[in-house]
């Protein structure tokens, strides 16, 4: 699996560098936002681990640019301590999950490889919900014949829930269900992603297929609304 990390410290970019390719990985690195950009959109890469804080292009901008121009490669983006601002942006803007600093490198490498199984895993059975549809192989999902793009995580999150359309599902639920870690943060980052999902299932079409049920969590219409 081949990695981009673009971070400006360059001691902290040499020392995870060095550790990921201990584990197995090949990362190249970039120390400023432009070339990270750059290397992003002419090189070929399985995760991207993204800086907010970066000189030329920020990670937000970067981010942002990339989904604009179809590229969905699965990016990790590394936030500030205690910058909850900064986790709802990251998400925002297209990041698939996100890390603050100061991090364990264990559990760096426990993202990654959550987000890279979810990113290559492979179950062929198809799922709809009225003309919502998604292929978990492909990882593909369609508004009837107009294909919707996704983040990794969106996918996720869409599909978790079509899996139990119908049902009402806590944040807990859905941390639970789509997160392979234990999740430290805030479970409201899951409004988020719902929220992004609406913009891309929901509002182009004039549906609402992901009705929010007040005190108790969200639920996916069955007819795919």
């Amino acid at each position: 699996m081949k990695l981009l990390m673009v971070e400006d410290d360059k001691k902290i970019a040499t020392a995870v560098k060095r550790g990921l390719e201990a584990e197995g990985f090949t990362v190249e690195i970039a120390l400023d936002g432009d070339r990270g950009y750059w290397l992003a959109t002419e090189g070929s890469f399985d995760l991207i681990i993204l800086d907010i804080l970066l000189p030329g292009r920020n990670g937000f901008q970067i981010c942002g640019d990339l989904r604009e121009s179809g590229n969905w490669t699965p990016i990790l983006m590394l936030t500030a301590k205690d910058g909850d601002l900064d986790e709802a942006e990251a998400l925002d803007t297209g990041a698939d999950d996100y890390l603050t600093k100061p991090f364990s490198f264990a559990v760096l490498v426990s993202r990654v490889r959550a987000l890279l199984r979810r990113s290559t895993g492979r179950n062929p059975a198809p799922v709809a919900a009225g003309d919502l549809r998604i292929d978990p192989g492909e990882r593909r999902a369609w508004r009837g014949d107009v294909e919707i793009s996704l983040t990794a995580r969106q996918f996720d999150v869409l599909q978790f829930l079509m899996r139990r359309a119908g049902q009402v599902m806590s944040k807990t639920e859905i941390l639970n269900g789509v997160w392979e870690y234990e999740f430290d943060g805030d479970p409201n980052i899951v409004e988020v992603y719902v929220r992004r999902l609406r913009i891309r299932i929901d509002e182009p079409f004039g549906r609402h297929a992901i009705e929010t049920v007040r005190g108790a969590g969200y639920r996916l219409a069955v007819d795919g609304g």
